[in-house]
């Protein structure tokens, strides 16, 4: 509505003007063009008078008086064409305003264009046209050449490249195979592919993304209300130059002269509009900023939570060291654990697999013990693998710190297999670029046991560690931190992360691999699977608050200048009203700086597929 009425406003005096064009001009009818114009004027300044109002109200000072007294002045002193030209500047400031803030948000508002509206259902061997809402989980769907995944699914039938730089930010194509998932949005290639449906279109990855881009909007961050604090230093400065000028020469028109180049746009477009820019710059390089305020905390920022399985580590164990008794081999250990494992569902016995050759003895009488571990019988022995008690229920066995599971054969112990999650390849890097940012409190809160965190995070370079932490522990830790060392930042991924990432200043999500209860609480959300984003988006909202404030103070010393020349009369009201439009153009596009930030992206390659369990 805001928008309409900008433009609505901005087409009355286009039109208005026009018609006193011809009034003044082609039918020499003077004071009909000046009686239109005025009473125009006076009916937008009592328009801005109204909206002033409610801007007081709202708790804000706003620069429309300015303005207001502008349009007023030079009406009363009969200067209307200049009137004119100030009602022009206003309202097409308004208008610029919105489609600079449009045309900055392009990059966002793109994911809502590419949304899918049809699918291809094949229903016993006929496809037929549906609407992506109907399509159920287990519905076998067909995408063709250069169409938009509807829903997200698993590949049932033939090979594909999909370009998912939408969705993650990565310009490069990626190969897609039998058994592979894909991501609703994603855009297929030139080969068609058939896929069964794993969500519906409503819990897809593509209108999760599209659920954040709607939260997306230009809310007033606290730098704003900085800007709307400059108006009234700068109001009072404008009136005392206007009214010295009037009191020393006794001329009213100095007065007018004065206030028509005091433009109020600088603090009511700059900020703003770099805000905003800065949002879709942080876009295109993965990361959707759900507001402005979350850019100005996070240029903030001194401190830095991670949670550590699949934020701070890649989120998957890896077999790492066999322990084995001296008189047992260890690829004997490692063959007799994986063969009683490969059954099982567990994610140990998954990592088991992958370390095991391909070759395994077979098994039989094979029995899992929900929470300890799996029995089975290998060449006549009994083979137990699992928790230490588990393995030797009537002997002591000497656990190690990692996580691992223990070997029994016919009773007696013979070793354990040790597991770690690795940390991700470019979590070092993200560490140290954080601290050469300023970045001194770089901290894990993790719910994993002590030894493994304060590991993981002794290899990264974090520089505190709180573990074996419940979802209330992580947000008391986040709470008692002290005033010096805020704001603070969370960064995590799973649905245990959610209330941490609600309760620090700024919750950063990686929604590459995470939950789409992070995601959805999160202020930012992460859409590449690479940690060192958070040093991306850092960099972006510092340059954004940066560019932001120049905006601001350019406009304020320009239009300083003006006033003090135009205080002596060399301005002509018409060729100051004209100024402002100058002003106003230098003002927009330096806050549109921001949307080109030079940033260095990450080289460091990903160290997991950019899949999502946003959906």
């Amino acid at each position: 509505m805001k928008q309409l009425s900008n433009y609505r406003r901005l087409w009355m005096v286009l039109v208005v003007g026009a018609i006193a064009l011809v009034l003044a001009f082609g039918l020499h009818l003077n004071f009909w063009a000046q009686a239109l114009v005025t009473v125009l004027g006076s009916l937008i300044a009592l328009l801005m008078f109204i909206d002033m109002v409610k801007t007081l109200r709202s708790g804000k000072f706003g620069v429309d008086l300015l303005a207001i007294t502008a349009v007023i002045a030079t009406l009363a002193i009969g200067e209307y064409w200049a009137g004119l030209i100030v009602l022009l500047m206003l309202t097409g400031g308004d208008a610029l305003e919105d489609y600079a803030a449009h045309k900055a948000n392009a990059d966002l508002q793109s994911l809502l264009e590419k949304s899918p509206q049809k699918a291809s259902l094949m229903i016993d061997g006929i496809i037929k046209q549906v609407e992506v809402d109907q399509v159920a989980v287990g519905d076998h769907v067909l995408i063709r050449p250069g169409e938009v995944v509807p829903v997200d699914g698993t590949i049932i039938k033939g090979v594909t490249t999909l370009d998912e730089s939408s969705l993650t930010g990565e310009s490069r194509p990626v190969d897609k195979v039998e058994g592979d998932t894909v991501m609703s949005g994603s855009v297929n290639g030139d080969a068609s592919f058939q896929i069964v449906a794993d969500q519906k279109a409503a819990d897809s990855q593509f209108q999760s993304i599209v659920r954040l881009v709607k939260q997306a909007e230009a809310q007033p961050a606290h730098f704003v209300r900085m800007a709307d604090r400059y108006a009234v230093p700068f109001t009072l400065i404008a009136y005392v130059i206007a009214g010295t000028a009037w009191a020393v020469t006794g001329d009213p028109v100095r007065f007018a002269e004065v206030l028509v180049v005091a433009s109020p746009c600088p603090l009511i477009l700059a900020a703003p509009i770099a805000l905003v820019a800065g949002m879709s710059r942080a876009s295109q390089s993965g990361i959707i900023v759900k507001t402005g305020t979350t850019l100005e905390k996070l240029a903030k920022v001194k401190t830095m939570a991670f949670d550590k399985t699949g934020t701070i580590t890649q989120g998957h164990l890896k077999v790492t060291d066999i322990i084995a008794k001296p008189d047992v081999d260890k690829g004997q250990l490692l063959v007799l654990a994986a063969a009683t494992e490969q059954q099982s569902n567990h994610i140990l016995a998954r990592s088991l697999m992958q370390a095991a050759p391909d070759q395994l003895p077979t098994v039989s009488h094979v029995k899992e013990t929900t929470g300890g571990g799996v029995q089975a019988t290998i060449n006549e022995s009994i083979v137990r693998v699992g928790k230490a008690d588990f393995a030797m229920p009537d002997g002591q066995i000497k656990k190690v710190p990692d996580t691992a599971v223990y070997v029994s054969r016919d009773g007696k112990y013979m070793g354990c297999v040790t597991f770690t999650d690795s940390p991700r390849p470019e979590a070092a890097t993200t560490m140290a670029e954080l601290h050469d940012l300023g970045l001194k409190h770089l901290m894990m809160i993790s719910g994993d046991r002590k030894p493994i965190a304060e590991k993981i995070a002794k290899a990264v370079g974090l520089d505190r560690v709180y573990a074996e932490c419940l979802p209330g522990d992580k947000i008391e830790v986040l709470k008692g931190l002290p005033a010096t060392a805020r704001p603070v930042a969370m960064v995590g991924d799973g649905v245990n992360d959610a209330p941490s990432l609600v309760t620090a200043d700024v919750g950063l999500a990686m929604g590459a691999s995470g939950a789409t209860t992070a995601s959805e609480s999160a202020d930012a959300v992460i859409l590449k699977d690479d940690l060192r984003r958070t040093v991306v988006a850092v960099q972006i909202s510092r340059a954004t608050m940066h560019v932001a404030r120049q905006s601001v103070m350019v406009g304020i010393i320009i239009c300083t200048v003006l006033m003090l020349i135009a205080s002596l009369g060399v301005i002509p009201v018409i060729f100051g009203a004209l100024l402002q439009e100058v002003v106003d153009t230098v003002t927009i596009l330096w806050a549109l700086r921001a949307r080109s930030i030079p940033i260095k992206e990450p080289d460091v390659k990903p160290s997991a597929e950019n899949k999502t369990a946003l959906s």
